[in-house]
Order: structure tokens, then sequence, then C-alpha cells
């Protein structure tokens, strides 16, 4: 559905480029979206959830009255439940819609780090994890279909949410879960390729700063994990992780048994997953988002074109999760705010069906 509603997207001028719609997303607009998040954000519950290999998980969860299905949703490569204001205004607009939410803190993040020394995995073990997090959910009175949402690297995490939810009965029948009751995904500007992507980063006087600026949080994430669990990481090796490479190299690939990160991140990658998902999965994604390698968009084009489960919709302009629209836009739009890409995800989700109760895996 490339181009499907993006004439209702005009943004500002000065935001017209993805370098600069970029900056504004991690540095203009955090203030103007704390004033729309102050007014009656869900009520939440929190819990500790359980995600694949037991590692605990922290939680939020919300329900509305007579609730049309529910979000499991988590965010990119850094940050927390309390500081994700992107993740927060897209649950609280899900919420005003109807839809039941459970936000979380994925592997090595946030309040789940303070739990469990189990580092990031990209996707291969956090895939499971979404459908746990589903299955438990459900137990707490969340109802199904199950939409997995994710933006950025929490994008990649949600893809594979819904590919692993695609052989549930395989692999999980004691989760008193279907196949069914995954209604399928919705993500915005995923991670698709990382060491393509990295490289095309690092070889950009502005990309090698998004990446300094990066690899900085992952640093303090580690330094946050040392504390929590002290004999579980060398503080040496953290001291010397200044790039996300050498924190993938040093941190995260040994325990997951593999001996390059190139290998690695060929392993955890998303962009093998789309010619396999058999589940409704929306991608919103920007021609001008600059994090991540161009070359990618015409194989994109060319899987979504082969792959009737995968509605890509592409934009020329949009930058990295930003989609900041006009005043213009946003009367075109009919929006509650400048955030045009959230409730493009939503929109798209209300023109899906629940999908058959015969199991995927009866028909692959």
């Amino acid at each position: 559905m490339e181009g499907v509603n993006a004439m209702t997207f005009r943004p500002p001028w000065y935001l017209r480029n993805g370098f600069l719609m970029t900056l504004h997303t991690a540095w203009g607009a955090p203030s103007e979206a704390w004033q729309y998040l102050n007014s009656q954000e869900p009520v939440y519950q929190e819990h500790i959830f359980t995600g694949a290999g037991g590692v605990p998980l922290y939680g939020r969860y919300a329900l509305p009255p007579n609730p049309r299905g529910t979000w499991v949703m988590t965010y990119g490569i850094t940050g927390d439940l309390d500081n994700q204001w992107f993740l927060r205004l897209w649950a609280k607009r899900a919420y005003e819609r109807g839809y039941g939410v459970l936000i979380f803190d994925w592997r090595g993040h946030g309040r789940t780090g303070e739990l469990s020394p189990a580092l990031t995995s990209d996707g291969l073990y956090e895939g499971e994890d979404f459908c746990r997090l589903a299955a438990q959910g459900k137990a707490l009175g969340l109802p199904a279909p199950f939409w997995f949402g994710g933006y950025s690297l929490g994008g990649q995490l949600a893809l594979w949410g819904v590919l692993k939810g695609q052989t549930l009965s395989q692999w999980g029948p004691e989760l008193a879960l279907s196949e069914a009751e995954i209604g399928g995904g919705a993500v915005i500007c995923p991670s698709l390729e990382s060491e393509r992507s990295l490289r095309y980063l690092t070889a950009h006087p502005l990309g090698r700063y998004f990446e300094k600026a990066i690899a900085a949080n992952l640093k303090q994430l580690a330094l946050r994990l040392y504390e929590c669990h002290p004999g579980a990481f060398d503080l040496e090796v953290i001291k010397k992780a200044n790039s996300i490479w050498a924190f993938d190299e040093g941190l995260v690939i040994k325990p997951l048994g593999f001996k390059t990160v190139s290998d690695y991140y060929q392993a955890s990658s998303a962009l093998p997953l789309l010619p396999q998902l058999k589940k409704p999965t929306y991608l919103l994604y920007a021609e001008d988002d600059r994090l991540f390698d161009p070359s990618l968009i015409p194989e994109l084009r060319a899987i979504a074109q082969d792959n009737p489960f995968l509605d890509l919709c592409l934009t020329s302009r949009g930058g990295h999760v930003g989609y900041y629209n006009s005043p213009q836009g946003q009367r075109l739009s009919q929006d509650p705010d400048p955030w045009w890409g959230i409730h493009r995800v939503l929109d798209w989700v209300e023109t899906q069906k629940v999908s058959s109760p015969i199991p995927l895996s009866a028909i692959a």
C-alpha cells in the first residue's frame, strides 16, 4: 500500500530532511509529547512477566471498557518505560481507541535489566518474549486479537514476535494461547539489516554522531546492569564498549553462541523474516530515514510485492521514527496530535479482521 494516506503527511518545511526530522524526534519533540501524555494517560497495572528461558520482564498493562483487542509493544535500542514518550503516546492513543495495552522493558533495559542480567538478542529470544507476554496478558484479562508493535529496533523485535507466533502450537502448547489469537504486527521504521545499516551510519559525519550517542547510551545500560549484577559482567569489557559494534562484540555475542558480530547480525536481522510472515503485518518506512542503508528500500519493495501478508507504506519523508506533521497536515489527517505515524498504524489495525482459527502450521 505504498503511498496510501501519504497525502495527509505534510511535515513542516524545516523538517523535510531526514536527519533534521530525526534530530527533532530525539531532542525537540519529547517536551511537546509529554504535554499530550500528562493528560489522561491510561492507569497502568505493573506486573512481572516471564519471557523465554524464564527471564523476568517488567511490564505495565491497562484495560479499557469493552476492549477490542490488545497491543503488546516495546521501544528501540535504548531507553526504558519511564522515558520512552513515543511508546507511551502510541499506547495512549491505542487505549483511547478501545484497545488493551501491554508495554514492557525488553531484555537488558529498565526494570527488566534490574531483575535479570540477560542481555539483548535483537529478536532471537525477544520474539518468543512477545508471545509469552501475550499469553500472560490473556490470563490477566487482556483480550485477543493480540497485535505486536514497536519502532526502530523494537520494530525488529515485534517482527520476530509475529514470526514466532505463527508456530505457537509447535513450541508453546502450554501457553494457553492459540496462533489464531495473534492478529499480526505493525511497526514503524524497523531495523531490517543491522550490519549494512551500521556501516552506512558510521560512513557519514552526522551518522557517526548518532552512532556515538547510541553507543554512549548502551554503555550506560551496561554499567547499570553491572551495578545490579556485578558477577555477570566484566567491567573492563564494558569500559571498552565505545561503539555499537564493540558493545555487541564484547558483551552480547558470546552468551548467544556466536563467534562474530557479523554472524549475530545475520542471524537476528529482520529482512529475511519478511517473506516468511503469514500474519497481517504493517510496515511504515521512510525513504529519508538516514539511520538505515537506503539500498534496503528496493529489497523491501520487492519482498512486499511478493508477500500478500505484508502491507508496506513507504513514504518519501519521515526520518527515523519521526513523522511529525505540520498543522496543515494534521488538519487533513484529522489526528489529535502531530505524530502522523502512530495514527496510521492504528487506522490500519482497525481495517484488519481476526485471523482464521485454523493454525498457520497446518497450512504452511
